[in-house]
């Protein structure tokens, strides 16, 4: 495994495996490797011949007040799992590698940001956007993988790729859930036990959603007054917020209709937590 330090570094690297026909993988994350990054580099691992992962903590991701000065950046440990799990190139850049002068370009995907979580963290899909741009036109990958955990930032960038003819294709893998069906997160090791614990009713709401969904329930509000109830059970709970929306679109629905994405935000302590479950009722 070579870790690359520079963008010339990692497109030689690239280069030189796509000169021998190899596919090129690649694996962006913020580091604090979990079982979730696991399951990604698995799957590029399988699908790909060659696997480049990216460790950045974009700041321009960030919005004020959130916690970029204290996002875990544990790049030893990191690099251990990389080598274990088979990967062949860490991009590991500094913010003066990727931001290296004053930066007047953004990639601004509209609409899919206005909702979710783009409706509490204003210019945090511009970071994200820009800095997913930025790598794919280093790396150059022919497959990129995220996770659906992150619901509404895999929509965005599927779009920013199709309006931009980026050409990669975007593979979601699953969610990755504890035992208790708590999403891992690199977020989760900010809460105590007790505050882990409270967190697992973010999933049970999910699960009662999608079995009042199962059972003949559609309309979204009274889906919605349920999870919150579920949620209000422990005040360490903050709900930011509760929504069903088409998958595609991310417009809001009165009623569970077609394909549609269930997603939460909450706060708990320092943490704020994300998850969601997809539903195809097969009806439009």
């Amino acid at each position: 495994m070579k870790v690359a330090k520079t963008i010339e570094l990692v497109r030689s690297l690239v280069k030189a495996a796509r000169s021998s026909g190899k596919t090129v993988g690649f694996v962006p994350t913020m580091g604090a490797l979990h079982t979730g990054h696991i399951s990604l580099i698995e799957a590029a691992v399988k699908q790909c011949d060659f696997v480049v992962l990216s460790i950045f903590v974009n700041p321009t991701q960030f919005v004020p007040g959130e916690d970029f000065e204290k996002y875990p950046r544990p790049i030893d440990a990191d690099l251990q799992v990389c080598e274990k799990a088979g990967v062949d190139v860490v991009f590991v850049p500094t913010t003066e590698q990727m931001y290296a002068a004053e930066n007047l370009t953004w990639v601004n995907v509209e609409k899919l940001t206005d909702t979710l979580c783009g409706r509490f963290r204003p210019g945090h899909f511009r970071g994200v956007t820009t800095v997913c741009a930025k790598l794919f036109n280093i790396v150059a990958p022919d497959v990129a993988f995220f996770g659906q955990k992150d619901a509404q930032q895999t929509v965005v960038i599927k779009r920013m790729v199709a309006d931009l003819n980026m050409p990669l294709d975007i593979v979601v893998c699953p969610t990755v859930r504890q035992n208790d069906g708590l999403a891992v997160s690199s977020r989760n090791q900010y809460l105590t036990d007790q505050q882990k614990q409270d967190a697992t009713l973010i999933y049970k709401s999910l699960q009662e959603c999608r079995q009042m969904v199962e059972t003949g329930t559609t309309e979204a509000q009274k889906i919605i007054t349920r999870m919150r109830q579920i949620l209000n059970r422990r005040p360490s709970i903050e709900i930011e917020y509760i929504s069903i929306v088409d998958a595609e679109t991310l417009r809001e629905l009165d009623r569970v209709v077609g394909r549609v994405l269930v997603a939460v935000a909450v706060k708990i302590g320092p943490a704020r937590l994300i998850d969601n479950i997809l539903l195809d009722t097969g009806k439009r």
